[in-house]
């Protein structure tokens, strides 16, 4: 084989590399994709998952009961920067995604994961630090729930699950 030619299927294998890797970090700029939905994992290429109890961010919420129907403010807060997020309230009982938000913060944006607005990402890779958003309680009892939130430091890493403390549903037997 020639030089020339070796010099060009070289080019061409780092051009189609360097557009692959450009493309995927583009996609995940603009928000989680609905294949972190039930793991709440990034799809990241060589992501470094980092252990939940070494964290820097915390999910907050400013009450421990709550009633079907009910608006919950959840605030997340962080003693560092972050880029991107994965928002949800999942029941404590079998770990199903529920609920609704109805607030969300600049920089986010809602998905479909089960049912409409059930979950919160990011729509740009501008740094965040403390998020505050509005949970509503489905009109229907579901019981006891905690919040949890997957957080992309960089590219290369991240913290999964997150949890908040139990937000009890009031009134259950």
């Amino acid at each position: 084989m020639e030089d020339s030619s070796r010099a060009h299927i070289t080019i061409v294998g780092w051009v189609c590399t360097t557009l692959c890797l450009i493309s995927c970090v583009a996609a995940f700029s603009h928000g989680a994709s609905l294949s972190a939905c039930t793991d709440m994992m990034p799809r990241h290429l060589r992501a470094q998952l980092h252990s939940p109890s070494n964290n820097y961010v915390t999910v907050h919420t400013n009450t421990s009961f709550y009633l079907p129907g009910d608006k919950v403010p959840v605030t997340v807060r962080s003693t560092r920067d972050f880029m991107g997020f994965l928002l949800q309230a999942r029941k404590v009982s079998n770990d199903e995604i529920a609920g609704t938000f109805v607030f969300i913060p600049p920089g986010s944006k809602l998905l479909t994961c089960f049912e409409d607005s059930d979950t919160v990402t990011h729509s740009d890779k501008s740094l965040k630090r403390n998020l505050s958003f509005v949970w509503k309680a489905p009109d229907q009892p579901i019981g006891d729930i905690k919040f949890f939130i997957s957080v992309v430091q960089s590219y290369f890493v991240y913290w999964a699950k997150i949890e908040s403390a139990i937000v009890a549903q009031r009134g259950q037997n």
